[in-house]
């Protein structure tokens, strides 16, 4: 398969379509208050963003089928003209994320249905890469995450890569209660792993290395974490995934975590539940977010209850106390 094209000048489109997108009403974006935490484990600290948005409470639910037997809304399949960003040939194309709680969060998406439980291709890795070297070349970083599986905050069934400018990723921050120094998790972890509350493997990559050998990286991260979740399992390297799990990108990592629950609920002191706390490939970022005041204030003011939200997602790492 040949490379994928990207439009060189693939970061104006971007904020070009999403200011028209947002002017017309074709696009909502949610702001969000901002606090950072700190997440302590096996003598480190890593800075998580909170955020809150009570807005995204009341966003709009898909439509549903109107014949019983119809398709589910598939967005990626016949994307609206006013959310296309651009096609990128050979597989792929770019469209916006309809609901954006991060500007400009915009979507890498296969041209055919292709299933997102599915282990990624060449081509996926490849087109997503190409989309990271777009944005330096522009000055500009970009964060690339994946969801696959039950427990991985995945929403919809075409397969789809998701992509954060990290500089929009950072609105806010000069505001953010408690104040810390936040930088892109994976990046950090990158060389380090075993010191979060839950187990994530990374791997270094660079613009040197060719297609295959980015893709190979990914499927070692992949076939770690199968390794990890479900014992004497040979991993197998396409087809359907036999575990959750979330992927993140970067100009020089990637960082895989197999998943074992999509949330995990939050208590008061006295024991009544609060609510439920989603956490989807951004986690791989050093963030989460909430819908409720209540989670948002008890996230907040709690000693060590986001990392007990972190510590049920996933698969401790060996080293847990």
């Amino acid at each position: 398969m040949p490379p994928p094209t990207v439009p060189p000048n693939l970061p104006a489109l971007v904020k070009e379509a999403f200011v028209k997108a947002q002017a017309s009403g074709d696009l909502i974006y949610y702001p969000t208050q901002v606090a950072v935490l700190a997440v302590e484990s096996f003598a480190s600290v890593h800075q998580f963003q909170l955020r809150y948005s009570p807005s995204l409470a009341q966003k709009p639910k898909p439509p549903k089928p109107v014949e019983p037997n119809a398709k589910p809304f598939n967005p990626f399949e016949n994307p609206s003209p006013a959310l296309l960003v651009a096609q990128l040939p050979p597989s792929h194309r770019l469209v916006l994320n309809k609901f954006a709680v991060v500007p400009e969060h915009f979507i890498l998406a296969t041209r055919d249905f292709k299933s997102q439980t599915h282990i990624l291709e060449i081509g996926d890795v490849d087109a997503a890469y190409a989309c990271v070297q777009a944005y330096r070349s522009a000055g500009r970083e970009l964060f690339v995450f994946f969801n696959s599986g039950d427990h991985s905050g995945a929403s919809q069934p075409h397969r789809h890569l998701q992509l954060l400018p990290v500089d929009c990723m950072r609105h806010g921050l000069e505001n953010a209660e408690q104040g810390g120094e936040w930088a892109v998790l994976a990046e950090k972890m990158c060389g380090e792993e075993k010191t979060l509350p839950f187990t994530v493997f990374t791997s270094p990559i660079s613009v040197e290395m060719s297609a295959e050998e980015r893709h190979l990286a990914y499927l070692s991260l992949y076939k770690r974490a199968v390794h990890t979740a479900i014992a004497n399992v040979e991993a197998a390297e396409e087809g359907e995934a036999q575990i959750s799990y979330n992927f993140a990108m970067t100009n020089t990592c990637m960082a895989l975590c197999p998943r074992t629950a999509e949330g995990t609920t939050i208590k008061d002191d006295n024991g009544n539940e609060i609510g439920k706390v989603t956490l989807n490939g951004t986690v791989l970022a050093g963030t989460a977010l909430v819908k409720s005041e209540l989670e948002w204030d008890v996230l907040r003011t709690t000693n060590a209850m986001l990392s007990g939200v972190l510590r049920g997602i996933g698969i401790p790492s060996a080293d847990m106390p």
